[in-house]
């Protein structure tokens, strides 16, 4: 099925992966609580066993029994990532022969920072390690798989590319809603991940075949790369004391073989599946041919959570995050005000910005380490997409390496030397770019020069492997007051621009106006011609009325908004008097906790202690807040990361209520205590640190017992701090059985305490057939639960 060329991989044939090694090893003895990584070591044969049957049923791929062979998992165990991935990879390849081995990569188990305590750069580190281990042992492929979050991807993707120069495939998982753990959809997973320049991309465990569907669909319309789909034999349930699956190998290889006429490439199992759905899938292809599909090609930015598509309506890159002309955002960065700057961003997001521009370009600070910290601070509080706007090559690649999404890079030009120094990073890290059309003999006064230079940069960026998909052309505006009979010119560039090369454009708005009285109408005027021409993205201030106002006009009429819904909805009760440039000056903690200010929240509730009991807060401030933001994150309006980010800020204000509160009564304020633990075998913690965060911010008091905790550390830390809930997490399948064994052992002991459970691998069904009281789907159940228990509500 597939040929081998100086480890370069065939992607046009079907590829067929190999099923579960959890799932083969528990048939093979793996006991509960241990360490699936350390067969490697302790009984190869078995691993060699395993791998010899998925080849036997037909598997042109295995994966080595790596998944978890990572520093952190490893750090309170006996053995190294060195050993476990050498002998890994030495088993796989004893056994593979002519066929491929693929090195399989596993989350590392850490939410990232902001959120945890895994900064990027250690998440690299650690990736990093096992690559050059796999790679150096005889690996083919790197298989990045079951990621939740795309910024830890990122990482591993980066760390596969700088060394190694193995193909790379990269998955993700997902929940039921159709997003990952921290928000991610699969528009943004393709966007992201094609850009950064895999070989394959796609989805595997958490769901069964049928429920990933919808997913695998949405991925196949935007992947120009091949797409690999391996999920989970459905859903887990006990029977006689043993985790099965529901979807046997028939129905599978079913679902499969329709996967395959969508137009998937790459094929294999999850959670639950053995060598007989491998089998099966085999001979339910072996009649087909791959599908080709054509892919239309967009030109798209995203954030971890939200894409923009340019073409699509008019989109606006707001302005106000750049010091020239501005002095209280100069002030700001020379202060290491972050909160001004949040705050601009906040209010360009609430007045419709679709992307931001980003430049801290002041001579007086360090601009590099102040824009990473910058685009850290920014990607915490608002979702939208972000433009890396500097005129230093270093800066720019520093805040696009860090950054987690695809970027536009503002900007490039027709000099040689630019484009050289730049073009380069634009391919690695996978950014759309803009490119100014001038040189080095300055801006042409005529649109036919402007055009021949808008051709230059895009034939250039295509000679270093950049699709004009991902170009977008800035034919630059001339001041009206100084250059009036070049206006013009400029609108007549835009419609070259877009016809002849039919790239994407874009502008700054605002120049055309610099010198002369009434800013605003010549700015809207302007705008308008523009838009007519064919203007995709205007860079302008989306407080300004004017300039919105227009763009929500021209919506209408050139039929962008169908049935003039937004504007029926923003100007129906429209008075004329209304300018959304006058931003409310009031400090609302309440908005403050939904932006994720943590440092407002902190003056403000200081400031509120004044007039105010620290109850009083907590009642009419803190936890509505966050309720607000918990329905918000149900409703899909949010995602993880801002409700991290509003946890945290909470988190700000109470440790103001809880210090006033110790130094005038000595009382803590707790509303309960829970115990929180990752059961015994497994070592992944995210699920339960986020539940930690947020309980924590509702008041409760945690234990946290931490990750492969026993089944008798359970027990002793209920019965010596007479707890009343304690919430058990697993993500593995092979470790749910611990989850059971910790209930019954919290049973068997005559603990009067209440169980929550929740993990990727659980449903409620199983909750309930393994003891548990509650089911929780996520973070945000975990605090309802917890509110009943300790009758909060």
């Amino acid at each position: 099925m597939v040929d081998i060329v100086c480890k370069k991989i065939d992607f046009s044939n079907f590829l067929l992966f190999d099923g579960a090694m959890g799932t083969m090893l528990e048939k093979y003895g793996l006991k509960r609580g241990e360490l699936p990584e350390s067969y490697n070591i302790l009984h190869p044969e078995i691993i060699e066993k395993i791998h010899s049957e998925y080849f036997e049923a037909g598997s042109d791929v295995i994966t080595t029994n790596t998944f978890g062979a990572n520093s952190y998992k490893l750090k309170n165990t006996q053995y190294t990532v060195e050993e476990l991935v050498s002998s890994a990879v030495k088993i796989a390849r004893k056994v593979a022969g002519h066929k491929l081995v693929a090195l399989d990569i596993g989350p590392i188990g850490q939410l990232m920072e902001p959120y945890g305590i895994l900064s990027f750069d250690n998440a690299y580190d650690t990736f990093a390690e096992q690559i050059k281990i796999g790679d150096r042992e005889g690996a083919d492929i790197i298989l990045i798989e079951t990621m939740t979050d795309i910024y830890e991807a990122k990482a591993a993707i980066l760390a596969a590319k700088e060394n190694s120069e193995l193909p790379i495939i990269c998955t993700m998982t997902y929940q039921s809603d159709g997003r990952t753990l921290t928000g991610t959809d699969p528009l943004t997973m393709v966007n992201v991940l094609q850009g950064l320049g895999v070989d394959a991309i796609g989805v595997n465990c958490s769901l069964g075949p049928n429920e990933m569907l919808p997913i695998v669909s949405e991925i196949l319309k935007y992947s120009r790369v091949p797409v690999i789909v391996q999920p989970n034999a459905g859903l887990p349930r006990l029977k006689n004391g043993e985790t099965v699956f529901d979807v046997h190998a028939h129905e599978f290889a079913e679902y499969a073989k329709l996967m395959a006429e969508m137009g998937v490439t790459i094929l294999g199992g999850c959670c639950g599946t053995t060598c007989d759905h491998i089998k099966t899938i085999k001979d339910e292809i072996k009649n087909l041919k791959p599908v080709k599909l054509d892919v239309q090609k967009i030109t798209a930015v995203s954030s971890s959570t939200l894409t923009v598509i340019l073409g699509e309506k008019t989109k606006i890159i707001g302005e106000r995050i750049n010091p020239t002309g501005k002095k209280k955002l100069k002030e700001a960065l020379k202060n290491n005000d972050m909160e001004y700057i949040l705050e601009e961003a906040i209010n360009q997001r609430d007045a419709g910005a679709d992307i931001l521009d980003v430049n801290v370009g002041l001579p007086e600070i360090d601009e590099l380490e102040v824009m990473k910290k910058t685009i850290r601070e920014l990607q915490s509080v608002v979702n939208l997409p972000l433009q890396i706007d500097s005129v230093r090559c270093d800066v720019i690649e520093a805040a696009v390496r860090i950054y987690n999404g695809k970027p536009l890079i503002n900007s490039v030009n027709g000099k040689l030397d630019v484009m050289e120094s730049i073009f380069p990073i634009v391919k690695k890290y996978g950014a759309c770019v803009i490119g100014l059309t001038l040189d080095d003999s300055g801006i042409p006064s005529k649109a036919e020069d402007r055009l021949k230079i808008a051709t230059k940069i895009v034939q250039r960026a295509e000679e270093y492997g950049i699709d004009r998909a991902d170009i977008i052309i800035d034919c630059l505006v001339l001041t009206a007051s100084a250059q009036q009979s070049e206006v013009r010119e400029t609108i007549r560039a835009v419609e070259l621009v877009k016809s002849t090369l039919g790239v994407k454009t874009t502008l700054g708005v605002s120049n055309v106006s610099f010198g002369l009285p009434q800013r605003e109408l010549l700015n809207r005027t302007f705008l308008a011609a523009a838009l007519t021409a064919g203007l995709d993205a205007p860079i302008l201030n989306p407080l300004s009325n004017d300039m919105m106002s227009t763009i929500n006009a021209f919506n209408v009429l050139w039929n962008n908004d169908k049935n003039s819904k937004k504007y029926i909805n923003v100007y129906s009760s429209f008075e004329g008097k209304t300018d959304i440039k006058k931003v409310s000056k009031d400090k609302d903690l309440t908005k403050i906790i939904i932006d994720g200010l943590k440092d407002e929240a902190f003056e403000l509730t200081n400031e509120l202690l004044k007039t105010m009991s620290e109850m009083e807060i907590v009642n009419k401030y803190l936890i509505p807040s966050l309720d607000i933001v918990g329905k918000k994150y149900e409703s899909g309006e949010i995602f993880l990361p801002q409700l991290l980010q509003s946890a945290e800020t909470v988190k700000k204000a109470f440790e103001v209520i809880k210090a006033r509160m110790l130094a005038t009564t000595g009382n803590k304020l707790t509303k309960g205590t829970i115990v929180l633990a990752t059961v015994r075998g497994d070592i992944h913690d995210i699920g339960k640190n986020i539940v930690k965060i947020l309980l924590e911010n509702y008041g409760f008091e945690v234990i946290d017992l931490g990750k492969d905790v026993h089944e008798n550390d359970v027990v002793n830390a209920v019965r010596r701090g007479n707890i009343k809930l304690v919430g058990l997490s697993a993500l593995m399948t092979t470790t749910v059985r611990s989850m059971e064994g910790t209930i019954k052992a919290l049973r068997g002991n005559n603990l009067d305490c209440s169980v929550m459970v929740g993990g990727a691998v659980l449903n409620e069904e199983y909750a309930e057939m393994i003891g548990a009281d509650y089911y929780a789907k996520d973070a945000t159940e975990s605090v309802k639960i917890a509110r009943r228990i300790f009758h909060c509500e």
